[in-house]
């Protein structure tokens, strides 16, 4: 690896990194118009065009607020909690290919010869993404607990306690619930998965191929179970209604990060929208064929129409092409998150966690046992 390479892998990996903060702002903004015109209200509309410049200033006003720690606090952990909030939403969605690689043809600059390079449209790489993804995730857990018992309060101490509850009660059914489209694709790298779902609806019956030619072979269509059952845990794992029980306000103040304010808030903030960016990227990437759109966006159909330009140029372009079809996917998914949230009213803790307990998880092993048998009998 020389310069070059280590030059733009740096830039690669701070850019998506700004992507998913820089995607924050702009999700606030939507819902606080989208809970307006559900709810038939305005919703922001004073400060900029459409209340566009109302984040500014709300950034603003909560970089002048007091940074305040109770006398019971524990200082040192209590500001680490919302950094830890952030790290692990950063790094499983940095693992996620959001599109194809770029690949660059040798050339040479600067009196050297330089390439041929290959840039994943991902900040790292690894054959083990899934797994990787889901620990990672996992982690977020650590800083609500933190946040929770190091602000000294007894609000906060309640909603920390609800949240690692929920977090244990429904990773179970959440992992359980992609161990299905993991054993039809057989494999834990996500682009492998992306590659499989590219081309007409496929599979092996009884020896026998059966294509349907009108249908993408998207994991939905095999796992349709796996995935609604994915996309309830992703939900109680973003902490968004109806399972926003460790914050839920009329209970418990605002949970966990009650004693926080100012910037530390905002890092809390961004690292709910994070889980929730990487909570739609695995929907995508698992069940709606990634950033592909067969049979009019594949990687295939958009190299051979830009076929008339360089090698390096039909890779960038059809990667950034193939990056829009993603991102397109990624905030319909947003979108369903922010439309749930201001219509389903949240749940009892006891219906939370028979939920978790007594129907995802059950259902999710049933899904699994069923789908090995036809894994087994049928490829």
């Amino acid at each position: 690896m020389d310069l070059f390479e280590i030059t733009i892998n740096l830039i690669k990996i701070a850019v998506i990194f700004l992507l998913m903060v820089q995607m924050v702002p702009l999700l606030v903004w939507v819902e606080r118009r989208g809970s307006a015109f559900i709810q038939n209200r305005f919703g922001p509309n004073r400060i900029g065009p459409l209340g566009l410049v109302q984040n500014l200033a709300d950034l603003v006003k909560f970089l002048c607020k007091e940074d305040f720690l109770g006398h019971k606090g524990r200082k040192g952990f209590f500001y680490a909690a919302p950094v830890l909030s952030l790290i692990p939403a950063a790094l499983a969605f940095g693992a996620i290919p959001l599109s194809t690689p770029i690949k660059v043809e040798a050339f040479h600059w600067l009196g050297q010869s330089w390439g041929p390079y290959i840039f994943h449209f991902q900040s790292f790489v690894m054959g083990i993404g899934i797994v990787f993804v889901l620990g990672v995730s996992s982690l977020a857990v650590y800083s609500l607990l933190l946040a929770g018992w190091s602000s000294g309060s007894k609000f906060s101490l309640y909603g920390a306690l609800r949240a690692s509850a929920q977090a244990i009660s429904y990773e179970l059914a959440l992992s359980l619930s992609i161990v299905g489209v993991i054993l039809l694709f057989n494999t834990f790298s996500f682009s492998e998965m992306v590659t499989a779902q590219t081309g007409p609806l496929s599979f092996h019956f009884f020896g026998e191929v059966v294509t349907i030619s009108f249908l993408p072979n998207w994991g939905i269509f095999y796992q349709p179970l796996g995935a609604i059952l994915l996309f309830v845990a992703l939900f109680a794992e973003a902490n968004r209604l109806p399972f926003d029980l460790p914050e839920a306000e009329a209970e418990l103040v605002a949970g966990y990060h009650t004693e926080y304010s100012g910037v530390k808030i905002i890092m809390f903030y961004m690292g709910e929208y994070g889980h929730m960016l990487v909570a739609s990227a695995l929907m995508v990437t698992f069940y709606f064929g990634g950033y592909t759109f067969w049979p009019f966006l594949t990687p295939e159909k958009i190299n051979l129409f830009l076929s008339s330009l360089s090698p390096t140029w039909n890779s960038v372009l059809t990667a950034f092409i193939l990056h829009g079809v993603f991102m397109f996917k990624l905030l319909f998914f947003l979108w369903i998150f922010i439309w749930v949230r201001w219509t389903l009213p949240r749940f009892r803790y006891d219906q939370l966690m028979d939920l978790g307990w007594k129907t995802l998880l059950p259902w999710a092993l049933v899904n699994t046992v069923i789908t090995g048998i036809c894994v087994f009998l049928f490829a």
